[in-house]
């Protein structure tokens, strides 16, 4: 019965949008939003094997690079960070800076530092999403239990020990949830690093399909990024389940009693 009602709010809020959208459209000539049924014939039509492999898979494998990068560069950093309080009040003034930097507009910096090539996209996305994971790790080490971390001390538990069985378990939901903002930014960022000076990509295609005023085949392109997206969302939760198993169960025990 669960599983059931699941899959009902799983369909249902999408089939009725999709409703709406459709019987909004009825008799609409409007050219700037297709009907459903057209939208879905031209993304068969486009979203073929070969586009696959020229445009979605070398804009996946970037996403992909740079948010892996960002997630092991921001974990690091900060537990360094939130393990020395010398260093995190020495970086907090120059991490402040660099964070309210709104990551496209390094774009052509970075052009220029890099050039145009993968590696450039892929910093811009590791330059966005590397904030989230790095200010939650950090508060994340921070708040380790007091009363955990002197009987750490007490049993002479330190290094890589102390690391491995107090800190990042301990920090470990916060770091997730770093991880789950930064997904969303790193498709974000994707995009918009392919927009600019490329040759291929979801973005470029996208943009390609504007600008020829192609419509159907935009929108469809757009649908694609949201699948994408609603796959990250469920790779993520199947993830962060194995990972935080015993979170999650001791929450559940928690509100049981």
């Amino acid at each position: 019965m669960n599983t059931l009602k699941k899959a009902g709010y799983l369909v249902g809020l999408p089939a009725l949008l999709i409703f709406i959208w459709w019987f909004s459209t009825q008799g609409s000539t409007n050219f700037f939003v297709p009907k459903p049924g057209t939208l879905v014939e031209k993304f068969v039509t486009v979203w073929t094997w070969d586009r696959f492999m020229a445009d979605v898979l070398p804009s996946l494998i970037r996403l992909v690079a740079g948010i892996a990068l960002a997630i092991v560069l921001g974990t690091a950093l900060g537990i360094l960070v939130g393990t020395n309080r010398w260093l995190r009040s020495l970086l907090e003034p120059v991490l402040e800076f660099f964070r309210a930097i709104p990551p496209p507009v390094l774009i052509p910096v970075l052009m220029l530092l890099i050039g145009i090539n993968d590696q450039m996209k892929i910093a811009v996305i590791v330059s966005g999403c590397i904030w989230p994971v790095l200010l939650n790790t950090i508060e994340g080490v921070r708040a380790v239990d007091g009363v955990l971390s002197d009987s750490a001390r007490t049993f002479r538990i330190s290094g890589f020990a102390r690391l491995r069985y107090l800190v990042l378990p301990s920090a470990s939901p916060q770091i997730m949830a770093g991880v789950r903002q930064c997904l969303s930014i790193g498709l974000i960022l994707m995009v918009i690093s392919e927009m600019f000076a490329s040759s291929e990509g979801l973005g470029f295609t996208i943009v390609q399909f504007q600008r020829s005023f192609a419509i159907p085949e935009m929108w469809s392109g757009i649908v694609v990024l949201g699948l994408i997206g609603v796959a990250m969302s469920f790779l993520f939760q199947w993830s962060e389940r194995r990972i935080l198993g015993w979170y999650h169960g001791l929450r559940e025990v928690e509100h049981a009693e």
